[in-house]
């Protein structure tokens, strides 16, 4: 998972990744801390995906922009593009994280 320090090194890798997740976290965050073992498992299901953990107190501008304001919360893009989204201030477990992919993934082979 890429963990990005700047705003210019996130509009970078949105620029010139084709697929992505944009994981909005941060590490007070105690739904955040339940998943982030499982994180490791869940992208090496979905190598088609670039992980990006970005802390939301870092970049509060950016989850503004994408309207993150509960965490954990994942945007997927395509080419900059949203093409997803599972956002709330909601505990998300392994088993949603995985359908919510899934689902997109299919979409996007067909």
């Amino acid at each position: 998972m890429i963990s990005p320090t700047s705003y210019e090194e996130i509009a970078d890798i949105i620029k010139n990744k084709e697929y992505l997740v944009l994981f909005f976290t941060a590490d007070w965050c105690p739904d955040c801390q339940f998943i982030y073992p499982e994180l490791p498992e869940i992208e090496k299901m979905f190598s088609d995906f670039e992980f990006i953990r970005i802390d939301r107190d870092d970049f509060l501008d950016l989850a503004r922009t994408w309207d993150v304001y509960g965490i954990p919360s994942l945007v997927v893009l395509n080419k900059g593009r949203e093409l997803g989204r599972f956002v709330s201030k909601v505990r998300k477990t392994k088993t949603e994280i995985i359908a919510f992919l899934a689902d997109l993934e299919g979409k996007i082979q067909e």
